[in-house]
């Protein structure tokens, strides 16, 4: 089973919709871990029926070391994003972990990612799933080089 981890924190309402997305499409044939850079993050997420959560750096930096895949905002890899809550600890071990990560292309930082389409957050998580997500997961997880697909082309 592979194990998919979505952090997102402040108010978690990113990973919430992601999280209900993911199990309205694979029910319990992936477990979902929640990690949230706070508990109302983490909460939020566990409501939206994640497997597991755990809230806080340390949770994070653990976790996300043995996860399959990692899905979570652009901010997720980008130290002291989220009013501060992303640690730089938080976005190398994100960035470093062996997980594919799924980013998706939200901030409220001052970075803009130049050719990213500027899709609401409902077709960004379709998208995710639909176009990137699938792919990795009926590949058996192999498919770590596989291009992204993120793009007004792919509306």
């Amino acid at each position: 089973m592979k194990r998919i981890c979505v952090i997102d924190g402040q108010g978690g309402g990113i990973g919430a919709a992601v999280i209900k997305k993911l199990k309205e499409k694979y029910g319990e044939t992936v477990e979902i871990n929640a990690l949230g850079t706070n508990a109302i993050a983490t909460a939020q997420m566990l409501k939206a029926r994640a497997n597991r959560g755990a809230s806080g750096e340390n949770a994070i930096l653990r976790t996300v070391a043995e996860a399959d895949v990692i899905i979570g905002s652009i901010a997720v890899v980008l130290a002291h994003a989220m009013m501060g809550e992303v640690t730089a600890g938080i976005a190398e071990a994100v960035a470093s972990s062996p997980a594919r990560k799924i980013l998706i292309p939200l901030s409220q930082e001052s970075v803009e990612i130049v050719g990213v389409s500027l899709l609401p957050l409902p077709r960004l998580i379709d998208v995710l799933i639909e176009k990137n997500l699938d792919g990795y997961l009926k590949s058996g997880g192999t498919a770590r080089g596989a291009k992204p697909v993120i793009g007004e082309d792919h509306v």
